[in-house]
């Protein structure tokens, strides 16, 4: 049976008659994966495209104190490591684990170059899509160069600002899309020490905080912590 790749980026502009004749003749198989299941380690050789049908995986990686560090949190149907395929050491740069029950679908590379030659809109998407995970890589890498944990709070609440304001700009509150462990694991520290923080920033007036939500208060000394 052909999957049904209509929801996923690098195939969205296929129509479904060209899907189907593209993975007619196609070698791939798919795998099945229990929740908590590592999926691939940091190091692993990338042999394929895999493509997350069903369930959701988290990317981590340890970081120089030996913590893990969450880089990224997947849901279906997107593609995996797919910049890294081509790449000449083309290898795992994360671990991948299963956050629940999931099924991927996995492409040899030389399919993939097949499927370049044979459909310019699958080349395009494919891309377009590692394009824009390099930018989100490039903003990840960002976020990690700043050494406080104040400071990478503080430029994680003036993004969600940011993007408040793209609506209106009057809007000064917004809710977390991420929970305080899930924040903790992004930032790489630990849940206490992010909850101090969090505390500390709305004792020195910049926000206020209730449960999930966040007003901000004082943009400017939110960032000043950036310095």
């Amino acid at each position: 049976m052909i999957p049904d790749l209509s929801q996923c980026p690098v195939c969205s502009a296929l129509s479904p008659e060209n899907r189907k004749e593209l993975f007619e003749n196609m070698q791939y198989r798919s795998q099945s994966y229990n929740k908590g299941e590592v999926i691939a380690r940091q190091g692993d050789k990338c042999k394929y495209l895999y493509i997350l049908l069903k369930g959701s995986v988290k990317t981590e990686m340890i970081t120089e104190t030996g913590g893990q560090l969450t880089i990224e949190i997947i849901k279906a149907p997107r593609p995996l490591a797919s910049a890294f395929l081509f790449a000449e050491n083309n290898t795992f740069p994360v671990d991948v684990i299963t956050l629940e029950d999931s099924c991927l679908l996995l492409i040899p590379k030389e399919e993939v170059i097949q499927l370049f030659q044979k459909d310019a809109a699958f080349l395009q998407r494919y891309i377009t899509y590692n394009s824009n995970k390099t930018q989100f890589l490039s903003h990840k890498l960002q976020v990690l160069t700043i050494k406080t944990i104040k400071g990478k709070l503080a430029h994680y609440i003036l993004e969600q600002l940011s993007v408040c304001h793209s609506i209106s700009p009057s809007i000064n509150t917004f809710f977390m899309d991420k929970n305080q462990t899930e924040l903790a694991k992004y930032f790489g520290v630990t849940r206490p020490a992010l909850a101090r923080t969090l505390s500390e920033i709305q004792q020195e007036g910049a926000i206020e905080t209730q449960r999930n939500k966040i007003t901000v208060i004082d943009k400017r000394a939110l960032q000043n912590m950036l310095a």
